[in-house]
């Protein structure tokens, strides 16, 4: 699978705007679906209360801007999650998100249908709140699945890693970038089988980028960002490829490449691409899933 990956980079050359091309999927990952009409079961947000349609169950989690409650449909008895994000009553002031922000999230989850992303199943609005009823992903996050087991197999890593790569591929060619990959945003379905598939979540950094137009941002979890972020310097597909990178060292070790004592040391490693690879926790570790490393983590371009 590193030999697949490296050459698909090799083929593929540089991303659009970014020195850090593309690896394509391996073979034994499912292919992308290809879209269900863009527009998907949300192409227009359903009228009445979320009440009407769905039974409100237990709350699974929270944020500084809404809540995750789990969710049953009335009329077929499926399951789902129920995000209600609250929205700012006007700009600039108060508790909530932007509606722009949330539009946004909403139109790039329309045009993404693929085994290894989140779906969203339905959508209500009103002026104080947007409900965005999600596909159910129960096995957890890929981060706590890590810290259970402290490191990974390399065949378990390239398992997961596949599917990442697969999933980022297919965003990739609707020229749609996440920018905020990291083990908290990648979920497993199920979590107690064989082979867990994995489900890339949060579009709330996600954009669609166009022709033209350049896009900057400061936003992010440092341990994961690329340089670029971290020197406002346009952002692409390439900023993605980065944080798969270190995805893949965390995977296979454990540990975090740039992690520092604090948030200004983690971002000064980012920037000067500091990192090693520690006999410790690598001495186990082919040197093509370290070179597969090595051409992700990269400043610029060859």
């Amino acid at each position: 699978m590193w030999r697949k990956a490296r050459e698909g980079m090799a083929e593929g050359g540089q991303a659009e705007g970014g020195p850090r091309g593309a690896p394509d999927s391996p073979q034994d990952v499912a292919e992308p679906r290809e879209d269900a009409g863009s527009e998907g079961l949300a192409a227009t947000p359903s009228l009445g209360d979320v009440e009407d349609t769905y039974e409100l169950l237990e709350k699974l989690g929270s944020g500084h801007f809404g809540v995750v409650r789990l969710c049953r449909e009335r009329s077929t008895g499926a399951f789902y999650a129920a995000k209600f994000v609250k929205l700012r009553r006007r700009w600039g002031g108060g508790l909530g998100l932007e509606r722009a922000q949330v539009e946004r999230e909403v139109a790039i989850l329309r045009r993404l249908r693929h085994p290894n992303i989140m779906q969203l199943h339905e959508l209500f609005t009103s002026r104080a709140e947007v409900v965005l009823v999600l596909e159910l992903i129960s096995g957890g996050e890929l981060f706590d699945f890590i810290a259970e087991k402290e490191m990974l197999s390399e065949e378990e890593a390239i398992e997961f890693l596949g599917q990442i790569l697969c999933g980022v591929e297919y965003m990739h060619a609707r020229l749609i970038a996440h920018f905020d990959l990291k083990p908290e945003n990648i979920m497993l379905q199920e979590k107690d089988v064989p082979k867990p598939r994995i489900k890339i979540i949060d579009f709330g950094l996600a954009q669609q980028l166009e022709d033209g137009i350049t896009f900057r941002s400061l936003c992010g979890t440092p341990q994961y960002i690329a340089p670029e972020v971290v020197n406002y310097e346009p952002l692409s597909p390439a900023t993605d490829m980065w944080s798969i990178g270190v995805i893949t060292y965390i995977l296979l070790s454990g540990l975090s490449p740039f992690q520092g004592e604090t948030d200004a040391e983690t971002l000064s490693n980012v920037v000067a691409g500091a990192y090693e690879f520690e006999e410790r926790c690598f001495s186990q570790t082919s040197e093509m899933a370290k070179d597969f490393i090595r051409q992700l983590l990269v400043k610029e371009p060859e």
